[in-house]
């Protein structure tokens, strides 16, 4: 059997503007979202990045560029298209990791875990989630915006 692990990032800045403020799909009815050509969901495109560097098929820039220029901003295509290179590997696990000042992410874990099995076709618990403030160290700890880092884990029979 073999085993791949594959590690996203992705941040984006507050901004002043009328998008609502997404995480792996879910509003979050923040009075700011976050600038990006895209809806800005961080945890999608980190998840995206994440299967990229699985499948060595970078999604996230060009192609999803491409997309962003037919009207198509919605993260999770971004995603699901990340996902159809994945072929023969199996997610086993995912970890989120999400540092911000604001909004309280914690309410909203099951929704996002919700959200993030069904695309990926796992159970939510092969799915951990935990946020931190970042004790105000960083522009995200300052609440200037918001930064995730995923692991995913796979096999291949």
């Amino acid at each position: 059997m073999k085993f791949k692990t594959g590690l996203g990032q992705d941040s984006h800045a507050f901004e002043d503007n009328s998008k609502p403020l997404l995480l792996a799909g879910v509003d979050f009815k923040h009075a700011q979202g976050l600038r990006a050509n895209s809806d800005g969901d961080v945890i999608f495109h980190a998840l995206t990045n994440a299967v990229s560097s699985i499948t060595g098929i970078n999604i996230l820039g060009e192609k999803a560029d491409k997309l962003c220029q037919q009207g198509i901003v919605d993260s999770r295509e971004y995603l699901k298209l990340a996902l159809q290179d994945l072929s023969t590997w199996q997610v086993q696990h995912i970890a989120i990791s999400i540092e911000c000042l604001m909004p309280k992410i914690t309410p909203f874990i099951p929704s996002m875990k919700k959200n993030i099995a069904q695309l990926f076709s796992i159970s939510i618990n092969d799915i951990g989630i935990t946020a931190t403030t970042g004790e105000n160290l960083s522009a995200f700890g300052k609440g200037e915006g918001i930064q995730v880092l995923c692991v995913i884990s796979v096999t291949q029979a």
